[in-house]
Order: C-alpha cells, then structure tokens, then sequence
C-alpha cells in the first residue's frame, strides 16, 4: 500500500521529476523482467505505489512511459557507440565496426525491446508533442551515431544515417524473432524440427552490417 509521501502529489518542479523519475525506473525495470508487451500501467503504478489515476498526473499514457524510456535509450546507446568508435583508431577493419555496433545493442536488451514496440505502438496513444520530441531526440542521436562513423568508414551522411538506421531496426526485429528468456525460446531450443527457428542476435546482426558496410565500401569512396 502506498505511503503518504508516496501517495501525495508532487507539487514542485523538483518533486514532480523525481516522482517521473521513480516511475520510469519502474517500468524499466518490469520491462527488462517481463518484456515490454506484458507490462500495464497498473503494474507500474503497483511497482511504485501509486494509484493508477494518480500516474496520469505525470504520464499520460503507459505509451507516454515507454517512449520516455527510448529516448533515453537512445541518448544512451549513441554515447556508447561513439565512445568505442573513438576507441577504435582510424581505420578499424569493417567487420569490427559492424561486430562493435551489434553487440553494443544486443548489450542493451531492454533498448532492442523499446526499438521494436516504438513504431508499432509507443508513437500511437500520445500527444503529438510527446511523438515530436522522442523524434527530434531520436534524429540528433542518428546523426551523431552516423558522424561517428564516417571518422572510420568512408561513408556518405546518407550511408552512415542507413547503417545507424538498418542496426537499430534489425536488432528491434530480431530481437522478437529471438525471444530470449521466453518459452518460445525454449520451444524452439528443444524441437529439432524448429532449429532453424533459433535466432543468434549478435553474429546474425554482424553479418548483416558487415555486409553493407562492405557494399558501401565496394561502391567507392564516399562523396
């Protein structure tokens, strides 16, 4: 049961990012747990003891919730993927490059569960400005991502932007496709009939990237 402190309405603009705060630590939480889909706005509220009515004073919908997080998400991983691609000197092999941006998604799980359910669902039940400003946030780190990796590559502004994009989207789907820690993983790892089912996120996602990255490269240098 909710404590008084808990209950009360966050009234300064302090209090009220803290409580947004709190919540959205939350529903991480139970999302990286249960995967995104099984997670409602009563579980968060339970998760943080608040009565759901009281949450739409601070989100306005679970949706609202999830894309906060993946902007976030996005902030993040773009940091990260610029950080090791600053490690990684000059020149690193293509192949590096891809195995770098692969398993610094798959690293990140509750991300590449975000990545998935944003286009098909997250965009859809909030506010035109809410939509906007993930957007804006998710653009700028597609740009930085891309910026970074035209100081390794010879890649076009298009080209990076279609690399950064091509790994974000496929490690969205193929993260449903692999189901990791659900019983359709388990299924699909225990019927032989069903081996082909198994999806190795990581060295599946490498090869797609490397493939392109290799394709760009073939083309010629970048204008």
């Amino acid at each position: 049961m909710a404590t008084r402190s808990q209950s009360t309405r966050a009234r300064s603009p302090e209090a009220k990012r803290a409580r947004e705060a709190t919540i959205l630590a939350a529903a991480a939480r139970l999302a990286t747990a249960n995967g995104i889909r099984s997670v409602t706005l009563t579980d968060i509220a339970t998760e943080v003891g608040m009565h759901k009515s009281a949450m739409l004073r601070y989100f306005e919908t679970r949706e609202e919730i999830f894309l906060r997080l993946a902007a976030a998400g996005w902030m993040e991983w773009s940091q990260a993927v610029r950080d090791a691609l600053d490690d990684a000197g000059q020149e690193p092999h293509l192949h590096a490059v891809a195995g770098l941006l692969a398993e610094s998604l798959v690293a990140r799980p509750l991300f590449c569960d975000l990545l998935a359910h944003t286009p098909m669902n997250l965009e859809r039940n909030v506010s035109l400005d809410s939509v906007r400003s993930f957007k804006v946030t998710a653009i700028a780190e597609v740009a930085a991502v891309g910026e970074a990796l035209r100081r390794v590559a010879a890649l076009s502004p298009a080209q990076a932007g279609d690399v950064v994009a091509t790994a974000t989207a496929m490690a969205g789907a193929l993260w449903q496709m692999a189901a990791p820690g659900t019983e359709l993983r388990r299924l699909y790892e225990t019927d032989p009939d069903l081996a082909h089912a198994v999806v190795d996120v990581a060295p599946r996602l490498t090869g797609i990237l490397g493939a392109l990255l290799q394709g760009y490269s073939a083309g010629g240098e970048a204008a």
